[in-house]
């Protein structure tokens, strides 16, 4: 037991700051997490939530997870097993993983496997679709499952043999601390980071015995893939925010993520209890014909990287992301993560940022503190369609409810013995 708040707090922030995660490997998902081999499964983003309570585009990626595991053979059939219940819906923070946008994950999807070599614990996430029809958009079109089979049967086992040439696998916060000071802030801006992912595996991709005609098409993709890096973020952040919250007292925000539905939070001190409020729907610019009245409610445990303190949290980071997310020029974006600081309780020195004065990023966001000053966490989001298969309408930002914070700090004090 820590003295104080402020003491235990200060100890979840160090162990964020020593967390160390490796990328090892890329497996199908059901062989790093269990319970996809429990029946009809499929995990999904943000808090609990029924298959009724969906909106279109997450209703839209479960059809094209049931379609790519073979659970049906119309849209019509897994539709109706969805409807009825056939198949269990698990958050994938359940199980240590993480899923962008709908979140959708299945059996035999590719996931990433990400170790906090600091903890000794493991997260998982399913690989960047590319752009265009993807299922994290709720497309579920042949084209889509058709690449969900691609990555499962040639760029997992691909990327799988070049990562096992690496002795420790490949450390991730090098690649954050590299990219960062070229521009990127992990949500809406990866392109740095996923060129340096690039470098690290092209020699051991080109390197490899067999997979001759799967090369050249793996590392197509990758340089093609501007947001790669994103599913690795997020799966290197999940791990690390879960090796923090081993110290179950604080008030630091430990995950952030939406479902369409309702946004919802967890802190240290209350360890896995979700605190949920209604989602909002993010401001932003759109792509020419579209507008707000076209944009899906938030979803994604993308979030994961906001409660890392990247992403929105690091706006000055990536100037050049802030005319796409809407936020203006930079000084807007600078007032932004500014303000951000005013919710943290210290910046990360491992990844100082020179656009602001090599200023570490924001670290521990504090619950008390979002109530005390009403200052939300911004968010970097892509905007879906509100109909499923449309895919991506824009970019912006998004905050979470205050109910979230005000019901997580009041959670905490009732368990330290404070009554209202």
């Amino acid at each position: 037991m820590y003295k104080t708040i402020d003491e235990a707090n200060q100890a979840v922030a160090a162990k964020i700051v020593a967390g160390s995660p490796f990328l090892l490997d890329v497996v199908p998902a059901k062989t790093v997490i269990t319970e996809l081999n429990e029946g009809k499964v499929l995990l999904h983003a943000g808090p609990p939530i029924r298959y009724d309570q969906m909106i279109d585009p997450i209703q839209g990626a479960c059809v094209g997870a049931a379609l790519f595991e073979g659970w049906g053979e119309t849209e019509e059939d897994v539709r109706r097993q969805l409807a009825s219940g056939e198949v269990t819906l698990i958050p994938c923070h359940h199980v240590d993983a993480v899923g962008p946008m709908g979140g959708i994950t299945s059996a035999n999807m590719a996931a990433l496997v990400v170790e906090n070599k600091t903890d000794g614990n493991r997260a998982y996430c399913t690989m960047n679709e590319g752009i265009g029809a993807v299922l994290r958009f709720g497309a579920y079109s042949e084209e889509v499952v058709n690449r969900l089979h691609w990555m499962k049967n040639t760029l997992g086992p691909v990327l799988s043999a070049a990562l096992k040439t690496m002795e420790n696998g490949l450390n991730i916060n090098v690649l954050v601390a590299k990219a960062i000071s070229m521009g990127d802030e992990f949500h809406q801006r990866n392109i740095a980071a996923s060129l340096a992912f690039l470098k690290e595996v092209a020699p051991a991709i080109v390197s490899l015995e067999g997979f001759e005609s799967e090369k050249q098409e793996v590392i197509q993709f990758l340089a093609d893939t501007d947001q790669f890096f994103l599913n690795i973020m997020m799966a290197s952040a999940k791990a690390v925010m879960d090796g923090a919250r081993k110290i179950q007292e604080g008030t630091i925000v430990t995950a952030m993520c939406r479902n369409g539905h309702e946004f919802g939070i967890r802190i240290a001190g209350m360890g896995d209890e979700w605190f949920t409020g209604p989602v909002n729907t993010p401001k932003g610019l759109y792509f020419s014909g579209f507008s707000e009245a076209d944009a899906s409610p938030d979803m994604g445990d993308s979030a994961i990287t906001e409660t890392f303190g990247v992403g929105g949290m690091a706006m000055i980071a990536a100037p050049a992301v802030t005319r796409f997310v809407g936020s203006g020029g930079f000084y807007d974006a600078l007032n932004t993560s500014n303000e951000m600081t005013e919710i943290c309780i210290d910046s990360n020195p491992n990844f100082p940022v020179p656009t602001w004065d090599f200023k570490g990023i924001c670290l521990g966001i504090d619950a008390r503190k979002v109530v005390e000053t009403g200052i939300l966490p911004v968010i970097n989001t892509g905007i879906a369609n509100k109909k499923a298969g449309l895919g991506q309408i824009g970019a912006g930002t998004v905050t979470p409810p205050i109910d979230c914070f005000e019901k997580a700090v009041l959670a905490y004090a009732k368990k330290l013995g404070f009554n209202e």
